[in-house]
């Protein structure tokens, strides 16, 4: 199987840590997100606790929105997420963005697919930007997540064999 890099997004609850969790019991699999480090920097700035409610939601795109525009933290940290993927064991790299003019440059500086997974018994979250606007790019790959967690995961052995071709 050759390396593939897939760059994930749907809103909040839609059920992509469980697809990417179902992934990995088929392939090796790096997961990473790039609000990683902008979590870590949210816990000792303001004490984030971890919480996904909305404001906790602009609060992580707001620091993560500083810190591409400070000096692209976010793209440097994937490049060595990617690197590091690259001399791994590991034969699928899931990378969450949120952002449309984030995926579109981590697409095309690592060669990425891209993949939309949505579920229409969650609500997209429109209190901020990169939220709101998950569904505005044409993605290469749509996943629904419509049924049960059998049916997730059988898309997602399925999604896993398109790239053991």
């Amino acid at each position: 199987m050759d390396k593939n890099i897939i760059i994930i997004n749907g809103t909040g609850g839609a059920g992509k840590d469980t697809f990417v969790s179902f992934c990995s019991e088929v392939e090796k699999v790096l997961n990473i997100s790039t609000v990683d480090k902008v979590k870590e920097a949210a816990k000792i700035l303001v004490g984030w606790n971890g919480e996904k409610d909305e404001v906790s939601r602009k609060l992580l795109v707001d620091l993560k929105r500083l810190s591409i525009d400070y000096n692209d933290a976010p793209t440097k940290y994937v490049m060595q997420m990617a690197e590091k993927f690259k001399n791994s064991n590991d034969n699928l790299m899931f990378i969450h963005i949120r952002e449309i003019d984030e995926i579109k440059k981590t697409k095309k500086l690592l060669n990425a697919k891209t993949l939309l997974i949505t579920n229409p018994r969650v609500n997209l979250i429109v209190s901020n930007n990169s939220d709101g606007k998950v569904n505005e790019y044409e993605y290469d790959y749509y996943i629904e997540n419509d049924g049960t967690l059998d049916d997730l995961k059988n898309k997602a052995i399925e999604f896993t064999k398109e790239f053991s071709k």
